[in-house]
């Protein structure tokens, strides 16, 4: 779980991003950036910060390990966007940026003089990235939200939990911030090589639902098509059977995926039940669909019979699909994890040794790395008021007593 060495040449080398964000969303937007080899400015409020450096487990040293994690890469500075020496300052920032990240309520750069078209009166080419509750248009779109609003919104939280049950967490609170975020990623580039090519820039406009709604694979088509509605089934999958999640004899959990009739045949062989494949019982997806609770048990029974990594290595034998249920503390163990280096120690001066997700994609000829962790509020002050924009200690020293930076 060592850092890999730095490459020569990453991908996204000399492209500059100012990261206007706050929390999650617009920040991991910038952060994949910044794995990449962008050049990431991170702009807080002074004296106070983004909310994400005290969100989370704190340590120690006054951090908190999703600060650490997630404003990974990023310069931080400081900067009082409300005020017009902000202001200006903000601007001569973006004229000097490819891409603008923000996440602010709809109409809030707007009202401070820093909208897409004050930017592009300093850039014209400036690609400007904004994630909101609702996207830019449409009746809600001056609501605020957060990810776990977007989960119920989009329809995911309706799916999450067991049939009859009152709807639960769909496993974290924040995915449709990180959903939102990479698709932030993704905007931003294809708006970067549009440029390239057409030599225009653009802003990217997500509805913090939008990216969780897009994944709910075949829900729209159907509804559409039949009006059919789909209910929560706990574990289970609505057009596949068996799909689920089984506990083994020594009170383990595995996930079991059978999504057609060959692998269910597989399946069949692996439990010693070529009865179950007869004409008459579950040969047929469609079979299996009307008798879902019995299919449900027989495997069941099957799993249960087996400690977890006995039935785990039956199910290998006869190419089943299936994997175990893991915790956090079974990844860390997980040889699979350590083999992709999933995992990454880096050495942080003010906590030490500390572990966080490695960066992803993996490239084979540019690939991402992680340089170092969430920096301190202001860190970076110097190196980009006095390094890139050119300003005296004096002219420092008078807007931080004016509150400006």
């Amino acid at each position: 779980m060592t850092a890999e060495a730095a490459p020569k040449k990453r991908a996204l080398e000399g492209v500059r991003v100012l990261d206007l964000s706050n929390v999650l969303a617009g920040p991991f937007c910038a952060t994949v950036l910044g794995e990449f080899g962008a050049d990431v400015v991170k702009v807080e409020l002074p004296g106070k910060g983004d909310t994400m450096r005290s969100f989370g487990t704190m340590t120690a040293t006054g951090a908190t390990l999703n600060w650490l994690s997630e404003a990974r890469n990023k310069r931080c500075i400081t900067l009082d966007l409300r005020k017009p020496a902000g202001l200006a300052i903000a601007k001569r920032l973006v004229a000097e940026s490819d891409i603008v990240v923000e996440n602010f309520t709809t109409g809030t750069l707007e009202g401070w003089g820093l909208g897409y078209e004050d930017m592009k009166a300093v850039k014209p080419d400036i690609i400007l990235v904004r994630i909101t509750a609702y996207g830019q248009t449409g009746p809600y779109k001056d609501r605020p939200g957060f990810a776990r609003i977007a989960h119920g919104f989009a329809g995911l939280a309706d799916l999450a939990g067991e049939p009859g049950s009152p709807p639960v967490i769909p496993g974290s609170t924040s995915l449709a911030d990180y959903i939102s975020g990479l698709y932030g990623a993704l905007g931003a580039l294809i708006a970067y090589v549009g440029r390239q090519r057409h030599g225009v820039g653009q802003y990217v406009d997500i509805g913090l639902y939008e990216g969780v709604f897009r994944m709910l694979d075949e829900m729209a088509a159907a509804y559409a098509k039949s009006g059919y509605v789909r209910q929560r089934m706990g574990a289970d999958t609505v057009n596949v059977v068996p799909h689920s999640h089984y506990r083994t004899r020594d009170g383990k959990w595995i996930a079991l995926a059978c999504t057609n009739d060959r692998m269910w045949q597989r399946l069949c062989k692996a439990m010693d039940r070529l009865d179950l494949l007869a004409p008459t019982k579950y040969a047929t997806m469609d079979q299996r669909l009307a008798e879902r609770a019995q299919v449900n048990a027989i495997v069941a029974g099957y799993v249960g019979s087996l400690d977890r990594d006995a039935l785990l290595a039956h199910c290998l034998q006869h190419e089943v699909p299936a994997g175990p249920i893991n915790n956090i503390a079974d990844i860390f163990q997980d040889s699979q994890f350590a083999a992709r280096q999933n995992l990454v120690e880096v050495f942080d001066p003010r906590e030490g040794r500390v572990v966080v997700p490695n960066v992803l994609p993996k490239l084979s000829a540019t690939p991402g790395e992680l340089t170092w962790l969430g920096a301190d509020l202001g860190q970076h002050n110097d190196e980009i008021y006095r390094g890139r924009l050119g300003m005296s200690a004096e002219e420092m020293a008078q807007l931080e007593r004016d509150g400006i930076i």
